[in-house]
């Protein structure tokens, strides 16, 4: 994913689905370096582990 289009669901109040590995997941963040994002899996509770992704891994369905 493009990384104006991470900002863009971001920035979004739609709920947008996007995937990483084929797994439905949120994105919780864009990181400083503009090349990675913090996600975690759609559907888990606030103490759910968050990861790093490199947003070019990220799709939008």
């Amino acid at each position: 994913m493009e990384l104006n289009r991470v900002k863009q669901i971001l920035s979004s109040s739609a709920d947008i689905e996007v995937t990483y590995n084929g797994v439905s997941v949120w994105i919780d963040k864009l990181n400083e370096d503009g090349k990675t994002a913090t996600v975690h899996l759609r559907g888990a509770n606030d103490f759910e582990e968050r990861s790093h992704v490199d947003i070019s891994e990220v799709k939008e369905q």
